[in-house]
């Protein structure tokens, strides 16, 4: 029987691989996270100061960096089923590395590792919605999969401490770098393109072919890319506000746990609540600009819209070091959190508004390298910064949201399709 006699006459299976990318994206962060939440307990357990924490998170960010680049890449190659195994492979050992560390140089070496490995997910991610979704429904796959980066750090509060109490804090490494093996099983046996999928309807197919068919392109260099001021909105939305979300995930349970006096045990839920937020602006971020394009809004009307009212409900985090009430500064953050990823779905999709699904993984990884990048130099910077205050932190936090998209609008300001001849 051919695959298309096989096919069924209704599907909705594009949400199914937007769900397994959703799930990869939670082990993502729940590998990464494991780190920042215990980072005070490590502090007494290994010894290490607040700088020495900012190299380890550093060396993390500045594999991701390289890593980026170099995914993007092979994911246009390789192809996505194929990158995506490999990648996650390499990232689930190396998730387990942590726990194998005795000193402040092994744990540097295990999160470069965890790094490298990691960096697949995004452009993976971005490269299989361009090719499952149409046009109108990107950014809302790209933000339902995107709000896992907020599950997994709502997983790592409520999972971890019992993960330390059952296996110790070695343990705990162990158990988050295994969860990444199993997705890998159901991905294999899930994953095909659209085209050859036995679960796919006709009806289903049509929509997601339903963009005006692209120019086919071959293998596009590098160098033609990187010249492209397409490239550099998506690389600018990803360069100025990065930072800000690795400073949440890194830096923000140990600020909660020193302002506030909270044990490991009590930060858990005032970081659950944050990234429950998260969540809700990841999904929402992304509706909007889909509500828009329904509406028979221009694409360029549609995405900016929806950052611009992202960027502005980021401006009240400005408040957050003044406030002295816990659960005051946890609505703050929670908000500019919810807004950072509701902007982040939106910059995400600008890579296949603006360039043909062969280069997309490419093009993400690109972008994804200059923000790691910042997130690196940030992570060594704020090792020093908070030894004195985190109130230079929050105050970039609440602005560059808005320096991003005039700088966006700058460089695309119709949100024209790249021309790559």
């Amino acid at each position: 029987m051919s695959v298309l006699a096989a096919r069924p006459t209704k599907s909705s299976f594009r949400w199914v691989i937007c769900g397994m990318l959703f799930l990869a994206t939670v082990i993502a962060y729940v590998d990464r996270g494991i780190l920042g939440f215990i980072e005070r307990d490590l502090e007494r357990t290994i010894g290490f100061t607040t700088v020495e924490y900012g190299y380890m998170t550093g060396a993390f960010q500045l594999a991701y960096a390289g890593g980026f680049l170099i995914a993007g890449k092979l994911t246009d190659q390789l192809g996505i089923r194929k990158a995506f195994a490999i990648a996650i492979v390499l990232w689930s050992f190396a998730a387990i590395g942590p726990g194998l560390a005795t000193s402040v140089p092994t744990l540097v070496i295990a999160m470069f590792i965890l790094g490298i490995g990691e960096s697949a997910n995004f452009p993976a991610c971005i490269k299989t919605v361009a090719e499952w979704f149409p046009k109108r429904e990107r950014a809302l796959a790209t933000g339902l999969f995107n709000s896992g980066a907020n599950i997994g750090n709502m997983v790592v509060p409520a999972i971890v401490p019992i993960a330390i109490a059952l296996f110790t804090w070695r343990g705990a490494f162990v158990v988050g770098g295994s969860l990444g093996l199993v997705w890998l099983v159901f991905w294999l046996w899930l994953y095909r393109k659209p085209e050859e999928h036995p679960s796919v309807s006709p009806q289903e197919l049509g929509l997601i072919q339903s963009d005006p068919p692209e120019k086919v392109h071959g293998v596009i260099p590098w160098l033609n890319l990187f010249g492209r001021r397409e490239t550099w909105a998506y690389a600018f939305g990803k360069l100025l506000c990065d930072p800000v979300w690795w400073f949440w995930t890194f830096w923000l349970p140990g600020y909660f746990q020193r302002t506030f006096h909270l044990t490991l045990g009590k930060s858990s839920a005032p970081i659950m609540v944050v990234y429950a937020a998260c969540s809700v602006g990841s999904i929402y971020g992304g509706w909007i600009s889909g509500f828009l394009l329904k509406r028979g809004k221009t694409l360029n009307y549609a995405r900016k819209t929806a950052m611009l009212i992202c960027a502005l409900a980021v401006l009240p985090v400005l408040y957050a070091p003044y406030a002295h009430n816990l659960w005051v500064v946890v609505g703050l953050v929670g908000l500019a959190g919810a807004a950072h990823q509701g902007f982040s779905a939106n910059v995400f999709t600008l890579t296949s508004d603006l360039f043909p699904k062969s280069a997309v993984g490419s093009v993400v990884g690109i972008g994804a390298m200059t923000g790691a990048v910042t997130g690196f130099t940030a992570q060594l910077v704020t090792g020093h910064i908070v030894k004195v205050s985190y109130l230079p932190c929050f105050i970039y936090a609440g602005s560059a949201y808005l320096a991003a998209l005039a700088i966006i609008q700058l460089l695309s300001p119709k949100l024209e399709p790249a021309k790559l001849d």
